[in-house]
């Protein structure tokens, strides 16, 4: 309901200022995919939230007190869709670690004022799902571990895309010097780090951009590329092809396969208890016997469950993060 009604009110909004139909037909791909690919921060805050208090379909979200019950397991996540979605999805997702462990799971949505490596270095979460660049950073400051990632189309691995507009005069890496460049988020992996690596790889200084600058998500960088605010950008992969194959984008240039997110844990939980977590990760089948309890999990980063992962699978964007002082 919540995304009918905001598509609407952008169509009535462009409209009325005489925006032509391709450019709001562009705004509209992008509003459903901020909604239902992307991060959304920019929403209401919430504080832990107990599984038991929603109803099947989540429509409320029950704010619960700051008080702690030690023999509770609380799950953060990096936010990707829109906050209410996100908790949706997660829900029926922490009922089945519910079911399969024993343990008891509460969800933590982090504040805009904090961020969850933070949160995952000091406790306040036990356990998250985290994208790369937060998983490195958590590491590096809190020794945190992964102990899964997540398998997607191309089995626990993707890739950024640097994109332009289909009339734009560049064409390969090299013709980005001179011209404006828009990053994603500075903690995000392929709208930043994966991004950044393509370009020193091919000898680019972010001093060669005429400007560039970071935006708050993938769909504001398309949007920024598609209306000329920028002549180049970095995306993620599947955003950046679905709009390549509506003629929207051209592509310029795609990286190689990187490892994608997962699940990271406190370093100070108990073995036993990561076994349990893990193996219940491993053994979950969303698109199995798992598929009719979950709510749109096909937008996670984990689609088709999880893999086991190491360290040392990061090691190459670790040390590029680490030249690039994201690590700090």
């Amino acid at each position: 309901m919540a995304l009918k009604l905001f598509v609407a009110f952008q169509c009535h909004y462009f409209l009325m200022r005489g925006v032509s139909m391709k450019k709001l037909m562009a705004g509209m791909i992008l509003t459903m995919l901020t909604f239902l690919l992307i991060t959304g921060c920019g929403q209401e805050e919430v504080a832990r939230i107990n599984l038991t208090s929603i109803q099947a379909n989540t429509e409320k979200i029950v704010e619960q007190p700051v008080s702690r019950d030690p023999e509770t397991i609380y799950f953060g996540f990096d936010r990707r869709l829109e906050i209410k979605e996100d908790v949706k999805m997660y829900v029926p997702f922490l009922r089945y670690l519910e079911s399969q462990t024993g343990y008891k799971f509460k969800l933590h949505v982090t504040p805009k004022n904090r961020s969850i490596v933070e949160e995952l270095g000091a406790g306040v979460v036990q356990i998250a799902a985290v994208g790369t660049v937060s998983y490195l950073q958590a590491h590096e400051k809190y020794g945190v571990e992964l102990i899964v990632r997540g398998r997607c189309a191309n089995d626990g691995l993707y890739q950024s895309l640097i994109i332009t507009r289909p009339s734009s005069d560049i064409y390969n890496l090299a013709d980005l010097p001179g011209h404006s460049f828009a990053f994603g988020a500075r903690n995000s992996t392929q709208g930043n780090l994966i991004a950044r690596i393509m370009l020193a790889e091919a000898g680019i200084s972010l001093e060669q951009f005429s400007r560039y600058d970071y935006l708050t998500s993938h769909a504001e960088v398309a949007n920024a590329v598609m209306s000329g605010e920028f002549d180049a950008g970095a995306i993620q992969d599947t955003l950046g092809r679905f709009l390549a194959g509506r003629g929207l984008v051209r592509i310029v240039a795609q990286s190689k396969y990187y490892p994608s997110s997962g699940i990271a844990v406190n370093a100070n939980i108990q073995p036993e208890v990561i076994r349990k977590i893990r193996d219940a990760l491993l053994a979950f089948d969303p698109q199995g016997k798992e598929r009719d309890m979950l709510y749109n999990w096909d937008q996670s980063e984990m689609p088709n469950g999880f893999m086991p992962t190491s360290n040392e699978e990061y090691s190459e964007l670790r040390r590029w993060a680490e030249q690039f002082g994201l690590l700090k």
